[in-house]
C-alpha cells in the first residue's frame, strides 16, 4: 500500500512538472515572456530539462523546433509507467516497452500529421492561386519543402516533378505512413503487453 502511494505521488509530481513545462513553452511564444522573478524561477526549473532535447537535430525541421514535444512525451511515458505500477502493484517489461513505443510513435505521428496538413493547405492555396509570396505561405514553404523534396527524391529519383505533383505525393506518403504506422504500433503494443516478463 505504501509503495502504491509513493508511486502515485511521484506520478502526480511528474504531471505537475509537465504543467510547468507547458507554461514555459507557451511563454516562449511571447517576446517578453520571461520578465519578473517568478517567471525566471520557472525558466531555471524547466530549461535544463528542455535543453536535453534541443540538441537533437531531427526534432527540428524548416525552422520549426519540435523538441518540447519530445520532452513532454518522455514525461508522459514516465507518468503512465508510475500510474500503471501504482494501480497493479507491479509492472512488466512488456508494458514499459509498449508505453515507450506508443510515446515514440506519437511524436512521429504528430510530425506526419502536421506536415501532411501543412502540405494540404499549401496545395489548396496553390490550386486557388493565392499569393504565394504572402508571409504565411513563405513560412509554410520553408517548413514543408525540405521534407517534400526528400520524399519526392525517394519516389521519383532523378525525375523532375512539378510543385502540385510533389505536394500530392508528399501528402499521400505522410498520411499513408501515419495510418500504417498507427496500425503497426497497435499490433506491436498488444504483443509487447502479453510478454511474460
Amino acid at each position: 500500500m505504501a509503495f502504491s502511494i509513493i508511486l502515485r505521488l511521484l506520478a502526480a509530481a511528474v504531471s505537475l512538472y509537465m504543467l510547468l513545462l507547458m507554461a514555459r513553452i507557451i511563454l516562449t511564444w511571447f517576446p517578453s515572456g520571461l520578465e519578473g522573478r517568478p517567471l525566471q524561477l520557472l525558466a531555471s526549473a524547466t530549461d535544463p530539462y528542455l535543453d536535453l532535447f534541443r540538441g537533437i537535430t531531427w526534432l527540428s525541421t524548416g525552422g520549426m523546433d519540435f523538441s518540447p514535444l519530445a520532452a513532454l512525451a518522455v514525461l508522459s511515458v514516465l507518468t503512465q509507467i508510475l500510474s500503471t505500477a501504482a494501480a497493479y502493484g507491479r509492472i512488466s517489461l512488456g508494458i514499459i516497452l509498449a508505453l515507450v513505443l506508443g510515446a515514440a510513435w506519437s511524436i512521429f505521428a504528430f510530425f506526419f500529421g502536421f506536415l501532411g496538413l501543412a502540405m494540404l493547405a499549401r496545395l489548396v492555396a496553390y490550386l486557388a492561386r493565392w499569393n504565394s509570396l504572402h508571409p504565411v505561405w513563405r513560412v509554410v514553404d520553408a517548413l514543408i519543402n525540405p521534407v517534400m523534396f526528400r520524399l519526392n527524391r525517394a519516389i521519383y529519383r532523378d525525375r523532375i516533378v512539378n510543385f502540385r505533383q510533389g505536394l500530392i505525393t508528399g501528402i499521400l506518403i505522410l498520411f499513408g505512413l501515419r495510418i500504417l504506422g498507427g496500425v503497426l504500433v497497435r499490433l506491436l503494443s498488444s504483443l509487447l503487453i502479453r510478454l511474460p516478463l
